[in-house]
């Protein structure tokens, strides 16, 4: 079976007093997920804003993968299966539930 889907992603990154702030929204064509990730400044830090910018889109990445993957899973639930058993997931991914 063949299968070619385009899914739509837009990153909003916002910066004020050393905190940045990221917006990861997603539209799958049958779903509209947002990721939200956010990165403080140390003040004894240098301020670079390329780190913060990374560090807070990388969490709202992290965001958004386990909100996909509460869809995917409720969705194998709905077709009649489940998640299969394996290793416990990070406790990156446990934190997010």
């Amino acid at each position: 079976m063949s299968h070619t889907a385009e899914w739509k992603a837009r990153v909003y990154l916002f910066e004020e007093a050393g905190t940045t702030k990221v917006r990861f929204d997603l539209d799958t064509g049958t779903n509209r997920l947002t990721g939200h990730g956010t990165a403080r400044c140390n003040p004894t830090d240098s301020d670079v804003p390329e780190i913060g910018d990374e560090l807070a889109a990388a969490r709202a990445l992290e965001d958004l993968t386990a909100q996909l993957k509460r869809f995917a899973y409720g969705d194998m639930e709905a077709a009649g299966t489940g998640p299969r058993p394996g290793p416990s997931l990070p406790i990156a991914n446990r934190l997010w539930g």
